[in-house]
This record gives structure tokens, sequence and C-alpha cells, in this order.
């Protein structure tokens, strides 16, 4: 039996779905997945300004066993600095433990994810220095990074946040995960 392909998350600090995805893909995948920072603006079928269904994503935390809800007061939030960070923080292997903290912050810390207080304490929850994670940000190579991304995003099929990637085929939105789930079983058996 061949072993099942990486799958690759890509996700937005700013989607309260995305959140909900990334709390929950490490213990629900049977395959560790590839997590990639993608600016759900840069996707052209991204429906950001329809904002998310708050009572929705609420019954979800609360379903999930997740820290109470907290929406922070500023929304939505101007991700772009924190998909910047992830990048970085990608680069530096601490991808997953920064884009869990900064998703922490944002959803039950109810702290705005587009400030850059907000983005050096979560670097700070992964032991990333706040100098070295702002020169970071700042770096053209973490721009083309991010920049890449999108377009690795966009050439899969993705076209809404949150979405998982297995093999060629892509799962978005609410039923990403328990579909990228069933297709990874389905990999697995002989």
């Amino acid at each position: 039996m061949a072993a099942p392909q990486q799958p690759v998350f890509y996700y937005d600090l700013g989607s309260p779905q995305c959140y909900l995805v990334g709390e929950t893909i490490m213990s629900t995948l049977p395959v560790v997945p590839e997590w990639e920072p993608v600016l759900a603006s840069q996707l052209s079928g991204s429906d950001q300004q329809a904002g998310p269904d708050r009572e929705e994503v609420q019954r979800l935390t609360v379903v999930l066993g997740l820290q109470p809800l907290r929406w922070p007061r500023s929304w939505p939030p101007d991700s772009t600095r924190a998909m910047l960070a992830a990048t970085y923080a990608k680069k530096v292997g601490r991808g997953v433990a920064f884009s869990l903290a900064a998703f922490r912050q944002e959803f039950a810390g109810g702290r705005d994810i587009g400030d850059e207080n907000t983005v050096l304490i979560a670097g700070a929850a992964c032991e990333m220095h706040p100098v070295a994670l702002s020169k970071g940000i700042e770096l053209r190579s973490t721009e083309q990074a991010l920049q890449t991304a999108g377009n690795r995003a966009i050439e899969a099929g993705v076209r809404s946040l949150p979405a998982i990637q297995v093999g060629n085929d892509v799962y978005q939105d609410k039923e990403a995960l328990s579909e990228a789930a069933s297709a990874l079983a389905n990999e697995r058996q002989p």
C-alpha cells in the first residue's frame, strides 16, 4: 500500500472558518498536512465581503469544544501583515505554531489580527523574537513567497478558503475537512 500524498491546507488568518479547520485538522486527517498561508483576497472566487455566519461559527466552536469565541471589535480584519508573518514563520519552521497562536489571539482572545501587536504576541507564543519577525515580514522574499502560495492555490483550483488539496482534488468551504478526511481514508484502503 502506497503512503498517501501529503495534503495541503490553504488558509487565511482572517477567516473564522479557517480557524475552525486549523484547530481540528491535525486530529482529523490521517496524514499531517502542509499548512499554506494564502491571502483570501488573492482568490478570484473569494467572497470576503459577505462575512461569516457568526451564529454558525459560534455554534461550531461549541460543538468542537474550542475556547469560547470572542469576535474582534474591528471586523473584517486586514490580514495581510499576519499572513506575511505566517509565511515568514513557515520559512523558519514555525508556521503551524504561529498560525494557531494567531488564530487563538484573534478568535479566542478577540484581538484584531491586523494589529502589529497581535502579530508579535502570536510570534512570541511560538518563540519568535519580535525584531526577527518584524524584519521577516518586511523581506521581499516573504512577500514573494506569499504571492507564490496564492498562485499555487489558484493553479490547484482553490476559489475559497478553507481549502484542502489531496493529490489533484481540492475540497473547499465548510465541508473541506470532512471531504479531505474521507478522500485520504479511501486512499489508504487496499
